[in-house]
């Protein structure tokens, strides 16, 4: 027994459970609105912040504490603050780098434990539908913030034409759209564009219209329960896959469809994962959160369908490609990427 060896571990064990915990924290603070509260940046007291929220001095107390132990908030002489770098990743949901919001998706995993012990006992089926409401909510509100960032500015021009097509008017279908983050960006972005978002969990097309009429784009952003190879093969300008693709028990059908239902001319604009092609690559903050999440969402999702490929959040470039080239693309390459995404873009 090696026991510096041990210690080590030890304290990368506790370090680990304390971030555990304070996830939890975060999600608390998120949800009673505390960060906002907090975002003006002054000194406050747990008294004073307890009275703007409404919530009990006491427990306000204990959880400012607990952040300030954590360097999330700055203490001096029984004052808290929060740091405007702080209050980019968390009290700020127009920020790049807002993290709050999806925090929820880790209280999903807990909540969803049980399931998951059943399904690593036996077939290894969880279907996303399955899930506590608050993944989905949380999905949503974790790549949004990127989404945002990205999408306009960096990924579609990184696309061979694409945006002079959504600029001229465009037929875009977004498939696995969840809440619709991305398709009312599209909307949004560019006014003479088509969109269409496509999910096979009806909770969630619902509040993707909810969404676009909140947008006011409900009039360019339709929504419709479909699955990744039953959508409508409308001769689309660009066919859209959101961090879902890996997600699906049958990606190459999948791809496929796709395929048959783009203009002669068409792209598929690919999101997945940040991911080496190999697990020692991978070995790193980013590889460990989306292994986890795999072992908890998206591995068992994809069991749960037909054909059950298992690509799993941690795919990799080559296994990707090879998903596209078996569907019959001939071109598919890396067009840019981010520290959290890969994103590709094939062509038939």
């Amino acid at each position: 027994m090696d026991e510096t060896k041990l210690n080590e571990f030890m304290g990368k064990l506790v370090s680990d459970m304390g971030g555990a915990a304070m996830l939890a924290s975060v999600i608390l603070g998120e949800e009673l609105g505390l960060y906002r509260a907090l975002a003006h940046g002054k000194p406050t007291s747990p008294e004073q912040l307890a009275s703007d929220t409404g919530c009990h001095p006491r427990l306000v107390r204990e959880w400012l504490s607990a952040q300030a132990a954590s360097g999330y908030l700055e203490h001096e002489r029984g004052l808290f603050t929060l740091p405007p770098e702080q209050a980019m990743a968390l009290a700020d949901e127009n920020s790049p780098v807002y993290v709050a919001g999806g925090a929820s998706v880790l209280a999903s995993m807990f909540l969803d434990k049980d399931k998951v012990v059943q399904a690593m006992r036996g077939d290894g089926a969880l279907a996303w539908g399955d899930h506590h409401p608050c993944m989905f909510s949380g999905t949503e509100r974790f790549f949004r913030p990127g989404y945002r960032a990205h999408l306009v500015s960096s990924w579609l021009p990184a696309l061979d034409g694409v945006v002079a097509k959504l600029e001229r008017g465009a037929q875009v279908a977004d498939i696995g759209c969840g809440h619709g983050a991305s398709s009312v960006i599209l909307a949004q972005t560019y006014p003479k564009t088509r969109v269409y978002g496509f999910d096979s969990h009806g909770a969630s097309i619902e509040t993707a219209r909810q969404r676009a009429r909140e947008a006011g784009v409900a009039q360019q952003a339709e929504f419709a329960v479909a699955t990744a190879k039953s959508y409508p093969a409308k001769g689309y300008d660009l066919i859209c896959f959101f961090d879902c693709l890996h997600d699906m028990g049958d990606p190459v059908g999948a791809a496929r469809h796709a395929r048959t239902a783009l203009a002669p001319d068409g792209s598929v604009l690919l999101v997945e994962p940040f991911a080496h092609d190999h697990l020692d690559a991978n070995s790193n903050p980013v590889g460990r959160l989306f292994y986890a999440a795999s072992t908890f969402v998206c591995t068992p999702n994809s069991l749960s369908q037909e054909v059950g490929l298992g690509l799993g959040a941690q795919a990799g470039e080559a296994r990707l490609r090879h998903v596209f080239e078996e569907a019959g693309f001939r071109r598919f390459r890396r067009a840019t990427e981010t520290p959290f995404n890969l994103i590709f873009e094939a062509r038939p």
